[in-house]
């Protein structure tokens, strides 16, 4: 909130909104809701999820770990002609879709992160900085291509079933659903540019669910703005030397 001439009544009003609504507060309904521009709301809630990110101070993961991944984005055919050229521009004509690494400590935290691919060079570094060595990790028949010798590994092949006994990714699923049901019926459209941003706001809500009550994760959203800060022109990435980029204030 550094230099803002936004009114703190309007920033703490829009922190208990992300804070407390489920599925997450989209910029069209904060601006009508403390009367702001729609430009200014939007990066407003992205400040907000700034300081919704996990600092991994709670450590590595450990016990039994799911590791999941999911795919976030439209098919081709069903965009906007103008976001369909940008797309195949990019050489996304695949579905566009982009690619959420999850991992989530049964009964306990997730952390999810945006990855460009799922080749074992990408995935065995990010386990590895997450996960405790000799802890039991379930997950597809995917996880054969990024197995670990650090950790226990079974899987479930979800061609044949979702559930082995023990050894099931619904967890991870169930955290999936959610993500999917906030960006398709919420924020409706994501620029996979800005998706972890959007992924770091669901599973703040996520580790912080019941019991905690909106009032308290709303006080610890507070607690943790401290020292975030983001441009305009770093969250649009003109940060170029020579850009003017004005802030939507």
């Amino acid at each position: 909130m550094e230099d803002s001439p936004i009114g703190l009544d309007k920033w703490l009003t829009t922190m208990w909104l992300v804070a407390s609504n489920r599925n997450g507060v989209s910029s069209w309904e904060l601006h009508r809701a403390i009367n702001v521009t729609q430009k200014t709301a939007w990066f407003m809630l992205h400040r907000v999820r700034l300081a919704m990110q996990d600092e991994l101070t709670g450590g590595k993961f450990g016990g039994e770990v799911e590791v999941d991944e999911t795919f976030i984005g439209g098919k081709v055919r069903n965009m906007h002609k103008e976001r369909k050229r940008r797309v195949q521009k990019e050489g996304r004509n695949e579905g566009a879709k982009s690619i959420v690494m999850g991992m989530l400590e049964r009964k306990g935290r997730v952390r999810a992160t945006v990855i460009p691919d799922r080749t074992k060079a990408t995935m065995q570094p990010i386990v590895g900085a997450n996960v405790e060595p000799g802890s039991q990790i379930y997950s597809d028949e995917h996880g054969e291509q990024w197995r670990m010798d650090l950790y226990e590994h079974d899987m479930v092949n979800h061609a044949v079933a979702y559930v082995n006994g023990n050894v099931h990714t619904n967890a991870m699923e169930n955290f999936w659903s959610i993500l999917k049901r906030t960006i398709g019926g919420t924020y409706v459209s994501v620029e996979p540019y800005h998706l972890f941003r959007y992924t770091d706001e669901q599973a703040f809500r996520f580790n912080n669910c019941l019991p905690t009550a909106d009032a308290d994760r709303f006080s610890y959203l507070v607690r943790k703005i401290v020292g975030k800060r983001l441009t305009y022109a770093e969250l649009t990435g003109k940060t170029e030397v020579g850009t003017s980029q004005e802030e939507p204030f």
